[in-house]
């Protein structure tokens, strides 16, 4: 807890999602933005002039000895989250590090230690925790509405979407569809279960398709620093299986040969169930009858910003005011546990322990 009311942050990373996060910051009067750090110094200093950030660095470390600063969000490449994570930790700054934690458990494993070791916070980007769908369906599940969840089914499919760029070079992201977008549904489907301890995975990755960059007529996400060079897979799948008995399906891709792109988590329980995406419902029962209810959400709440909004604020409560952490690092390591099994599977063709 900080003795000061305003929270001093800064930004490694000015790509894409650092817009988000400079976002929500701006939006918080207990916030001064002091610091913006990318190695693209050009670029840095175009975000820098367009949020009126005053420092422009291209190397944290000596934005570290120069500016005071109580937090950054880490907003890299994959494989730069665990060296600015830790640097900035060891600086004595609090951290809040996109997703996924690290390019592996092991890196992972380095930045809980040593967060740790120092004191400070190391939360991680699991933005979408931060619905108010998620918020309500987490809510009910804690209330035993659903009673006991022992299967769930969530997919991020695309039919063409690949980033290219630094996303489709696994030395720089670490792999594809499943790092990227598996991350996110994994993550969500485990907080909403209560964070059982995964225990095994079996996986397949597929790498038939490629990029698709030759596609005409439509139009998808690039990253800034576009590139045909593609080296990790176009989609996933995989079982993971937890100590408590459940067991969660997971599919992901960036190219694949369907009709459309679909996103969709589905949740069993004993007394009913529920789906999150496309959207929110609960399936039960009532008197003898079979019902199947919503709540009454305009869809706003749970947009991308709002989303970010929120984690970001929570951030900045848990700095100031010592509020226990909705996602910390410990949550990170353990999802990356669990893609290293499945990555580990799909490489060695059978089913992987995680201990």
């Amino acid at each position: 807890m900080m003795s000061k009311e305003r929270v001093r942050v800064g930004i490694i990373g000015v790509g894409s999602i650092s817009h988000a996060h400079i976002q929500a910051y701006k939006q918080l009067p207990n916030v001064e933005l002091v610091a913006a750090c990318d190695i693209n110094a050009q670029r840095a200093e175009k975000v820098a002039k367009q949020y009126g950030i005053p420092h422009v660095y291209a190397d944290y470390n000596e934005m570290f000895k120069e500016v005071e600063l109580d937090g950054v969000s880490v907003c890299t490449w994959n494989n730069g989250h665990a060296p600015a994570t830790i640097a900035a930790l060891k600086a004595g700054v609090n951290v809040l590090c996109e997703k996924p934690l690290a390019l592996n458990a092991q890196e992972a494993q380095a930045m809980v230690d040593v967060a740790e070791a120092t004191g400070k916070l190391l939360m991680v980007g699991f933005v979408r925790r931060f619905g108010e769908n998620a918020q309500f369906l987490k809510s009910i599940i804690e209330q035993g509405e659903l009673g006991k969840i022992y299967y769930a089914k969530t997919g991020c499919i695309r039919r063409c979407g690949n980033p290219g760029g630094w996303f489709s070079d696994k030395k720089r992201s670490g792999g594809g569809p499943l790092i990227d977008l598996g991350v996110h549904i994994i993550d969500l489907v485990w907080f909403l279960m209560g964070k059982p301890k995964a225990v095994s995975a079996v996986g397949s990755t597929f790498n038939y398709i490629g990029s698709r960059s030759h596609v005409k007529g439509i139009s998808w996400y690039k990253s800034a620093d576009y590139s045909e060079y593609n080296d990790v897979e176009d989609s996933a799948v995989a079982m993971v299986k937890f100590d408590n008995g459940a067991a969660v399906f997971v599919e992901t891709s960036w190219t694949q040969n369907i009709k459309e792109d679909r996103l969709y988590l589905e949740l069993y329980g004993s007394k009913a169930g529920a789906t999150l995406e496309p959207e929110l419902q609960i399936m039960g029962e009532k008197d003898g009858y079979l019902v199947d209810w919503a709540p009454k959400m305009d869809a706003t709440k749970s947009s991308v910003q709002m989303m970010f909004n929120r984690e970001i604020a929570h951030f900045v409560d848990c700095i100031l005011n010592g509020t226990p952490c909705l996602s910390p690092g410990s949550d990170g390591l353990e999802i990356m546990k669990i893609l290293d099994a499945i990555y580990k599977s799909a490489e060695m063709g059978k089913e992987v322990a995680i201990s």
